[in-house]
């Protein structure tokens, strides 16, 4: 069965001065449940704020980094979930009804990726 990467984005900026209605915390427990049941979520966590991060770059040979926050980002990945599912809808669907748990008024992306599978066996990755 195909693996799915569903990358959350937000506004960090927007979002911690929302606080979420009161039943938001419930919805998203009764979802989490479901989807465990169903044996679909293989994993899932929120990330750190952008403050406490870094990114490195390489270019022309060199590495750069930048520390956090990112502020030139509007929308940042805030959380991420492993989903193994039968194809590419059901992933689909899933993030969805993930979206759906949200509050109306936060401003939350899923971006929906198939995990590329390839061989198990190093020896059978093609030469540059």
């Amino acid at each position: 069965m195909p693996r799915f990467m569903s990358l959350i984005q937000v506004d960090e900026q927007s979002i911690a001065t929302q606080a979420p209605d009161p039943d938001f915390e419930k919805r998203m427990g009764a979802l989490f449940e479901e989807i465990t049941k169903a044996g679909v979520m293989l994993d899932t966590a929120g990330l750190a704020p952008t403050s406490q991060a870094a990114r490195l770059h390489w270019s022309g040979g060199k590495i750069s980094q930048t520390d956090g926050p990112f502020t030139e980002s509007k929308e940042v990945v805030g959380g991420y979930a492993l989903l193994q599912v039968k194809d590419r809808a059901e992933a689909l669907e899933w993030a969805r009804r993930f979206l759906e748990v949200h509050p109306e008024n936060w401003n939350v992306t899923a971006e929906v990726r198939e995990i590329q599978e390839g061989p198990s066996d190093p020896s059978e990755l093609p030469c540059p």
